[in-house]
């Protein structure tokens, strides 16, 4: 109660005129099975009524130019947390209306007789992009009920009816299709909903959208304002600096805790919310906007070691996992099915190291006790879908189903990754 009371004492009131022609701002979108895309906004100005012929005025919308025009056959608003069918709302009200598939955010409902345009709201662009692909990995379609390229790009522009900072773009293969989205993040939850609805995909590892100015190449740039506790101030600068990232506010919060204002490229802060909620053990909190584009940071620093790539399909045994422990860690438990192409583990050394993750121990009659000895495994790191999206490189994907998430190289087999490599280099 204490913060509905503090918003009815500093928020103010709408001001509006009931009697002007209608304006309307669409704020935000929904989506509907039955009504497809829904509006939502506020009447700014006049009343909104059911059954009235309307006008939609869009961003190409220019003076003496017709507008799009719709019939409200259905206007809703909101009581609680529900939606609740109305005939009319006036200023200052909260609609939800259908039957405007074209709307986006920023949009402008006017009366057809006088249609006036709203200051238009401005949507943060798409940063990152990366593909969502069909499942190839021989384990596909064990786990998920929906498989395809027709599922895949059905359940994706379902997402675009609701989702404004989502865009889409085909690509050579039918099967794969690239996503576009605001951050690491937005995209993370839209790729762990389409598991939990039962998808199987395999995605790639999250690229900065670039552009070139004056025939230079820009990246995007996002600010950030973390809070966190005043011991963990060094965590921040330390992990910012490699990153390109830079202090440009730095002071006092709540007691005990500091606000932290950077700067830094967009592909510098991919992966960076889990290793502060690591750092930080979930103590901080991060808010990040887009602030414009900047000229090209450089390369950033890689600290990853080389893929541990299984050569055949089978299950995971301790004795050679044991055997192989000196080399790296890994990220699979003994007993799990493993196939040739994925990534099992992490090595030392920078190249890929092809192993044998599934031999067993020959059945002859030695017995002594160095070879007898219990196998003793530290325990591997298993990957969610943030750090494995964070952890992959170019050649690797990530492959999503239901019940798990494995890292695969893009071509499985040897000789198919060498012919690539060559072609690269």
């Amino acid at each position: 109660m204490a913060l509905l009371d503090t918003i009815l004492e500093a928020i103010p009131a709408p001001i509006g005129d009931s009697t002007a022609p209608l304006q309307a701002m669409v704020t935000q979108l929904d989506a509907s099975e039955y009504l497809g895309r829904l509006a939502i906004g506020r009447v700014v100005n006049g009343v909104m009524r059911r059954g009235e012929t309307v006008a939609l005025l869009e961003e190409e919308f220019a003076e003496g130019q017709p507008p799009l025009k719709r019939r409200l056959s259905q206007l809703m608003s909101f009581e609680g947390v529900s939606r609740n069918e109305v005939d009319e709302l006036v200023a200052g009200d909260l609609f939800v209306v259908a039957g405007f598939p074209e709307v986006e955010i920023g949009d402008t409902i006017a009366s057809t007789e006088d249609p006036v345009a709203l200051p238009r709201l401005v949507v943060d662009e798409p940063v990152l992009r990366m593909t969502f692909g069909v499942n190839t990995s021989p384990l596909a379609g064990k786990d998920g009920k929906y498989l395809t390229s027709r599922h895949l790009i059905d359940r994706l522009n379902k997402e675009l009816l609701g989702n404004v900072s989502i865009k889409l773009f085909e690509t050579g293969s039918p099967d794969v299709i690239e996503v576009a989205g605001r951050g690491e993040l937005q995209l993370a939850v839209l790729i762990e909903s389409m598991r939990r609805e039962g998808y199987e995909l395999q995605v790639s590892r999250p690229e900065v959208i670039t552009k070139e100015v004056n025939g230079k190449k820009f990246e995007p740039q996002e600010r950030g304002v973390c809070d966190v506790p005043d011991e963990h101030v060094g965590t921040i600068t330390q992990e910012l600096a490699p990153r390109k990232g830079r202090i440009t506010d730095l002071r006092a919060g709540d007691a005990g805790r500091t606000i932290v204002t950077f700067e830094c490229p967009s592909r510098g802060l991919i992966g960076f919310r889990s290793l502060l909620m690591t750092a930080t053990r979930g103590t901080a909190l991060l808010h990040q906007h887009h602030m414009g584009w900047m000229p090209w940071a450089g390369d950033m620093p890689d600290s990853r070691g080389g893929a541990m790539v299984s050569d055949r399909m089978g299950t995971t045994t301790g004795y050679a996992l044991d055997k192989l422990q000196l080399s790296g860690g890994f990220f699979v438990h003994p007993g799990e099915t493993v196939y040739e192409g994925m990534v099992v583990g992490e090595c030392a050394r920078e190249d890929e190291m092809v192993i044998n993750a599934v031999r067993a121990k020959e059945k002859n009659n030695i017995r002594t006790h160095s070879h007898d000895d219990a196998v003793k495994l530290p325990a591997p790191k298993i990957h969610t879908l943030e750090t494995a999206i964070e952890w992959i490189a170019g050649d690797e994907l990530v492959e999503v189903t239901p019940k798990n998430i494995r890292i695969r190289k893009r071509h499985l087999g040897l000789e198919e990754r060498r012919k690539s490599n060559k072609k690269t280099s």
